[in-house]
């Protein structure tokens, strides 16, 4: 086999979970380059060594252009948004389905054996489930498009495979949280949202009656599973390994009400802010708690951050923001 370029290609490397990752990956020695189009991402917070090009992830010229050379890709470009994808339905299935087998179809046809690709799934793919934890062999039952296009993309790539030798693991994040996520985007989660008006003493609204459990995961331990995925890949590969594809649950395996969680965020910025309640969500999922054990198995690594210390780091990073703000 060829000698390559230790370089990986992030796409939608300039958004939430992007930017941590390509900031861990250089910090690990990697060379790093970005595919975003920056409709949601930014580009400020990308690592000054990184390259990035600035494109379209479901257009195939852009796509081959970014993946040339390259030793590794990490999916990540997405409209990661239920609700924009509600709104936008045909818009985000190019996005969401499209762009992921753009992405599968250039490392097919960029090397031999073909660049493996990790990429970012989700817990939408299994909807409401019955049993919990869920585990990989619940039968998913996706309840939106965006679930329903993470679906079609597994199903893609075990094709992708099976058939044109493309090594690929999907990972299947839960509820992911950290600094850097923006409370007032659409793509914003509970977390962000809950830590950013308690912190500046507002009060917050529950929908439903607060007893629905989430499973949820700080982006440090998202950024540990996407590298062990794709060094577990690269091994494969340098071993002329046959292409595979997996899915592997991304999950603390802890399930916390989203009571607990607002009580907890409160306790920690000493708010005396109100916890209320108002009429659920529809279509709402009640609880979603994942369970760990392939992604400890097969990755040889666990969701380590308590979720006080990671809600810790995500205070202290909005208030900084709010400090910055301030004096400027």
């Amino acid at each position: 086999m060829e000698e390559r370029s230790n370089t990986i290609l992030v796409t939608g490397g300039c958004g939430f979970i992007g930017t941590h990752l390509c900031h861990a990956m250089i910090n690990a020695g990697q060379k790093v380059r970005i595919l975003d189009d920056l409709s949601s991402g930014k580009a400020a917070g990308v690592p000054e060594s990184a390259d990035l090009i600035v494109g379209d992830v479901a257009d195939p010229e852009a796509v081959a252009d970014a993946m040339a050379g390259v030793d590794g890709v990490i999916h990540l470009a997405a409209i990661a948004s239920v609700e924009l994808c509600n709104r936008a339905w045909v818009r985000s299935h190019r996005t969401n389905l499209t762009g992921t087998l753009t992405v599968m179809e250039a490392a097919r046809d960029a090397a031999r054996p073909a660049i493996p690709v990790v990429w970012a799934s989700s817990a939408a793919i299994y909807g409401a489930a019955r049993t919990l934890p869920i585990n990989e062999r619940t039968v998913p039952s996706p309840m939106s498009p965006y679930g329903a296009d993470k679906l079609g993309g597994e199903q893609h790539g075990l094709a992708a495979a099976d058939i044109f030798g493309v090594a690929n693991t999907a990972l299947r994040f839960f509820n992911v949280y950290g600094p850097g996520q923006d409370p007032h985007s659409p793509y914003s989660g509970v977390i962000s949202i809950f830590a950013e008006r308690l912190g500046s003493g507002q009060d917050v609204t529950i929908n439903g009656d607060g007893q629905q459990t989430r499973d949820f995961v700080y982006v440090g331990d998202v950024v540990r599973a996407l590298m062990a995925s794709l060094d577990r890949l690269q091994r494969r590969r340098r071993l002329d390994q046959p292409a595979g594809f997996d899915a592997i649950n991304v999950c603390t395996g802890h399930a916390v009400t989203v009571t607990a969680l607002a009580e907890t965020l409160r306790d920690l910025t000493g708010s005396t802010a109100t916890i209320a309640y108002g009429p659920p969500r529809e279509g709402d999922i009640r609880d979603s708690v994942g369970d760990a054990a392939r992604m400890q198995r097969l990755l040889g690594i666990r969701a380590e951050t308590r979720l006080e210390e990671g809600l810790t780091r995500l205070l202290d990073a909005q208030g900084e923001t709010r400090r910055l703000a301030t004096a400027g």
